[in-house]
């Protein structure tokens, strides 16, 4: 959505917001893919809590794009709505995850993908 919204008119020639905006929605969902993949619960909510911050983060800017004119309000009630929604689930996965703070990752062997 992020990248659908900054690339149109003026917004998409406000490479600070845009780049700023882009860069949050992608490190949402990088810092949760980093944090599976990590070998510990405790990195794996610590790389959850960054996650919630950059959604944060674009929530705020969020607002930065509706008072620019960039977007009009029922995008930014739709964005915005998002990124709470996300927070709101990364919070509660934490949550379960601190339950089970000195827990291993569970990790299945790699599969053989090649095709002979």
């Amino acid at each position: 959505m992020v990248y659908a919204l900054s690339k149109e008119g003026a917004f998409s020639r406000d490479f600070g917001l845009c780049n700023q905006m882009r860069r949050a929605a992608v490190s949402i969902m990088s810092n949760i893919a980093e944090g599976f993949e990590s070998r510990t619960q405790r990195l794996f909510i610590e790389f959850l809590g960054r996650a919630r911050g950059s959604a944060g983060e674009l929530r705020s800017q969020a607002y930065v794009a509706l008072d620019a004119g960039y977007i009009h309000q029922s995008q930014f009630t739709q964005l915005f709505d998002l990124c709470q929604k996300c927070s709101r689930q990364i919070t509660g996965f934490m949550a379960y995850l601190k339950t089970y703070p000195d827990q291993n990752r569970l990790r299945e062997d790699e599969g053989d993908y090649r095709i002979d």
